[in-house]
């Protein structure tokens, strides 16, 4: 009997056909084994089947019923034939609407019993079940897997394919688990769990089913980290060797912090290494990134070679270049800005002079990344805010030299466990202390019945020469609505309580000229009250800006609230961030967010109540997106599983042997689907 190939196309799967292929291909799903991949989302207990007299409008719900009143249908227009039945339980009485599904309408003969699952309606008083799956009283206890869907496609069609699969190919699936790995870890065959998780008998066999796919996922996961690790160990790096640094520190208008000292020498160690540097910089905000970036950049510069610092917006890069020019200035050094609205004589100049060599340092956006941007010795790629970045934009710009040493800067506190999960193939250093000198940051979470002191204590700082942050009302995750929203805040309090004050407003579908002019405007101090969406969670520093409010603060994850808090308190004067509410279920979060001040300690507070979504967003930034791992569900077994997937790469680095040959081409099927 010839095998069956689960790299077959789809539509030669049985049930399936050229049609359902196309309705399988927008779920991402060509082959057979992507339709076993396409783990189930959730589970319906089949054994919680509801009276009818207990059902309640607009709730989804199981029943069994006894048809009474046979299927009747009536032709509604060309393309809509609606069949009504009636069925009964011993409670009572439903209304069953099914809309052109003719073979299931004629299904529902008089005396029949059926499983119904759908929404519940009230029709004209009524009760109604519209379009209910239809469903053999054989299915009844036991689970049935849920699964994402697109319009048609059914739970029942994928289940059936799914089944049509797995009788197909029998016990013959490969199992990509070496054994010596499923005996240490407890973990049933592939073959067995495959079923088990499509077709679970309880919730203890599903349960078998998904810890060993999780375990499959996260240690092929680690695998590949490991993998990508010991490339980039495996290469030459730029050679440097020691050099004395200490001309740039004293010739800065303050002292560095212990924790800027310590991530300076160990950025510098690896630079003096014999393999590439891959090292994450993180810190929360304020915590001085940009000097060590600074430091690192100079001492790349004292071994002849030169350095770019890439930044995700126009004005994060300009802020950067102004710094990096203060500091650099004075001892010679030269520094450019290249982005994409620098003038097309002066980019031809840039790119001359860069290729020379005779500009040592470049701060840009993406605009450094096309071919026609050479340098003469790249020796160190820097990337802020490296979450605004895809993982290609990260390898370009390593790829402007041969193994450039590579720094990359987050200002978003990362719990440990997360930072392994989203730069596993980075070492890590953390600047956890503030420099001195900035000014206190209070912050108090009250509700919208103290706008009005709010406001009038905006104008007493202005008044004395301060500036404040207005974070306008958040509508939803919508740019267009999110703007409306601003416009009508910003019009609401420039004719009202700020007449007569220089309000600016800026928000994420603004031209870009016209956002980056007034933020210039407000750095500059022409503009006093800068009301605003989120777009200044990464923006410019405004030292003289002491007051935030922000609006809905219920809308935001404690991590945004943090980063948003963080333009403030960056000069002499004490700030004060208000977080406005009216959500009594926010309370106590808000609460937590007055009292803490470490963004370490906010992110783990994010994690526990929002889960890792808040802070990496649903794909890993650049990782391969988990097709059944929950990181936050799981993180015991990602820890067990990055103890194998070590003991597998020290016994075979590049997985060179025929029983790892499997995990080799998994891997590199897993790590191709990144952004």
């Amino acid at each position: 009997m010839e095998r069956f190939d689960l790299n077959m196309p789809i539509k030669r799967v049985r049930g399936v056909g050229e049609a359902r292929a196309k309705l399988f291909a927008k779920l991402g799903i060509n082959t057979a084994l992507d339709l076993l991949r396409h783990f189930p989302r959730a589970y319906e207990d089949l054994n919680e089947i509801r009276f009818i007299r207990e059902l309640r409008e607009n709730e989804e719900a199981l029943i069994r019923a006894r048809v009474v009143v046979p299927a009747s249908g009536r032709y509604i227009r060309r393309d809509m034939t609606v069949f009504t039945a009636v069925a009964e339980d011993p409670t009572g009485r439903i209304k069953i609407t099914i809309f052109n599904r003719k073979y299931t309408a004629e299904a529902l003969e008089y005396g029949k019993e059926f499983l119904f699952r759908g929404k519940v309606e009230f029709d004209r008083g009524v009760l109604c079940m519209s379009s209910p799956e239809v469903l053999p009283v054989n299915k009844a206890g036991g689970l049935r897997a849920l699964y994402s869907l697109t319009n048609g496609l059914t739970h029942n069609i994928v289940s059936n394919c799914v089944k049509n699969v797995l009788d197909a190919v029998g016990d013959g699936i490969e199992d990509l688990l070496p054994a010596d790995v499923r005996a240490e870890n407890g973990l049933a065959p592939a073959a067995k769990c495959y079923r088990a998780i499509h077709f679970p008998k309880d919730y203890n066999d599903m349960n078998v089913a998904r810890r060993r796919f999780v375990f499959e996922e996260l240690y092929l996961f680690q695998l590949g980290l490991q993998m990508i690790k010991g490339r980039n160990r495996g290469l030459t790096g730029t050679p440097m060797s020691d050099a004395d640094i200490t001309p740039f520190t004293r010739s800065l208008p303050f002292e560095l912090t212990d924790a800027q000292k310590r991530a300076a020498d160990e950025i510098t160690a690896d630079m003096r290494g014999s393999r590439p540097m891959q090292r994450l910089l993180q810190g929360d905000v304020g915590s001085g990134k940009t000097a060590v970036a600074a430091a690192a950049m100079y001492f790349a510069r004292e071994n002849g070679y030169q350095s770019v610092l890439m930044a995700p917006t126009e004005i994060l890069a300009a802020q950067h270049f102004q710094t990096l020019r203060g500091f650099f200035e004075p001892l010679g050094v030269s520094v450019e800005l290249l982005t994409g609205s620098t003038p097309a004589a002066k980019k031809r100049d840039i790119k001359a002079r860069l290729a020379e060599g005779s500009v040592e340092m470049l701060v840009s956006t993406h605009a450094v990344i096309p071919d026609d941007t050479v340098f003469r010795s790249l020796g160190l790629a820097i990337t802020d805010e490296q979450h605004r970045f895809g993982v290609r934009q990260r390898a370009a710009l390593a790829e402007k030299s041969r193994s450039p040493h590579v720094l990359i800067m987050s200002a978003t506190p990362i719990p440990r466990t997360l930072a392994l999960i989203m730069y596993g193939d980075l070492d890590i250093s953390v600047l956890d202390s503030l420099p001195r000198g900035r000014g206190k940051i209070s912050t108090y979470a009250v509700d919208g019945t103290y706008r009005t002191r709010i406001f009038s204590f905006i104008k007493n700082n202005v008044d004395v020469g301060r500036q404040a942050y207005l974070v306008c009302p958040l509508v939803e995750e919508n740019d267009e609505l999110d703007a409306a929203s601003a416009k009508q805040y910003y019009e609401q309090l420039v004719q009202g309580v700020f007449r007569g004050y220089t309000v600016g407003l800026v928000y994420g579908k603004m031209p870009p000229r016209e956002k980056d002019a007034t933020m210039k405007a407000f750095s500059e101090g022409k503009i006093s009250i800068l009301i605003s969406t989120t777009v200044i969670e990464v923006g410019v520093d405004v030292p003289n800006a002491n007051v935030m409010v922000i609006e809905n603060a219920e809308r935001y994850g404690l991590s945004q609230l943090h980063q948003l808090r963080g333009r403030i308190g960056r000069g002499k004067w004490d700030s004060y961030c208000v977080l406005i509410s009216d959500q009594e279920s926010a309370a106590e979060r808000l609460r937590f967010m007055a009292k803490t001040s470490d963004g370490f300690k906010i992110a783990e507070k994010d994690l526990e109540l929002r889960g890792p979504g808040d802070l990496i967003g649903k794909r890993q930034h650049g990782l391969p997106e988990f097709e059944i791992a929950d990181i936050e569900r799981d993180m015991n077994v990602f820890y067990d599983t990055l103890a194998c997937a070590k003991k597998t790469f020290e016994d075979d680095p590049q997985l060179r042997k025929p029983e790892n040959a499997p995990l080799r081409d998994w891997i590199k099927r897993m790590f191709s689907r990144t952004p």
